[in-house]
């Protein structure tokens, strides 16, 4: 597991991480999510002992990264996919690595084909790499020691969406394999996907430690999804009856208030035709926004929606 325990780093006169608790278990893939400036990189490097902290400690199977025997075979990490000398090729680069840690030549072979990084692209300089080939050598170099824990920053940017999906599957099997997973990410809609618990922090302190399914349903505001061939007729309907409606993205109508079974039956009494009726909650982006926008530190003007149309 990785625990940390009233966790603090301070720069100066500002506090990162302001006495952080929490524990990432083995057998299920943790998210961590925050916004820009809420202390996620911090806590990372504090994790994997790249940063000192000021107050508190965390450890990893009950060790600080510092005293781990064999940290690549117990900890694998990408915090940063450009972090590799640009003159050495993919291969050099884990074969390095296997070597200052006394891991099988094999291996190198096994962890690029795992990443779908080709030979031959692996025998070029890493200079030369796309944004996405370069986060692929840093999930294979994060792999090299077969570890029993996996801490990852943001593995999806430059992926196309084969590699993304690559990546949800990938963790999803080492999690089963009963490894811990910890995976942050700003693309909602994939770690949606992909994380069985979430923690979440802002401003470096930390705002919710709970299941996917729970964070959700605890903080979302249920709603119905509503489809008709008389659209006008039917949000006229239903805003005469207090219901909120607006136009979800999908071109349904999403209405909050009423429930589903009351809006059919208003849709009878009105004698309006309803081809979908869906009781819904809202997405992670949704819950995870409205709960974390104040402990935001930079934010954006608000901006007007467009008039909802209907074509």
């Amino acid at each position: 597991m990785i625990e940390a325990t009233e966790l603090t780093k301070r720069y100066g006169d500002k506090t990162a991480v302001d006495r952080l608790s929490f524990t990432v278990r083995p057998g299920r893939v943790t998210g961590f999510l925050g916004p820009n400036g809420a202390g996620k990189s911090t806590t990372m490097r504090l994790v994997l002992g790249l940063d000192a902290p000021t107050a508190g400690r965390v450890t990893v199977g009950g060790k600080r990264y510092g005293d781990l025997a064999a940290p690549l075979r117990t900890v694998g990490s990408l915090l940063d996919a450009k972090g590799v000398h640009g003159g050495r090729s993919a291969y050099q680069h884990l074969a390095g690595l296997a070597a200052g840690n006394n891991i099988p030549r094999r291996r190198v072979d096994e962890v690029l084909d795992l990443v779908g990084l080709p030979q031959a692209t692996a025998r070029r300089r890493t200079k030369g790499f796309s944004l996405g080939m370069g986060q692929r050598l840093g999930i294979a170099a994060a792999l090299i020691g077969d570890p029993e824990v996996l801490i990852l920053d943001e593995p999806v940017n430059g992926l196309d969406t084969e590699g993304i999906r690559w990546i949800r599957d990938l963790m999803k099997s080492l999690a089963a394999q009963g490894r811990t997973v910890f995976l942050s990410s700003h693309l909602m809609s994939e770690m949606e996907l992909t994380a069985d618990h979430l923690i979440v922090i802002g401003r470096g302190r930390l705002l919710a430690d709970t299941t996917m399914r729970d964070f959700i349903e605890t903080n979302s505001r249920a709603h119905t999804l509503v489809r008709s061939p008389e659209p006008a007729k039917l949000r006229a309907m239903l805003e005469a009856k207090g219901a909120r409606v607006r136009l979800d993205p999908r071109g349904d109508w999403r209405v909050e208030g009423p429930d589903a079974a009351t809006i059919g039956d208003l849709a009878r009494d009105h004698g309006l035709a309803v081809h979908q009726l869906t009781p819904a909650h809202s997405s992670l982006e949704e819950v995870y926004t409205g709960l974390s926008q104040d402990a935001a530190e930079y934010r954006t003007a608000s901006v007007r929606e467009p008039e909802e149309t209907l074509r």
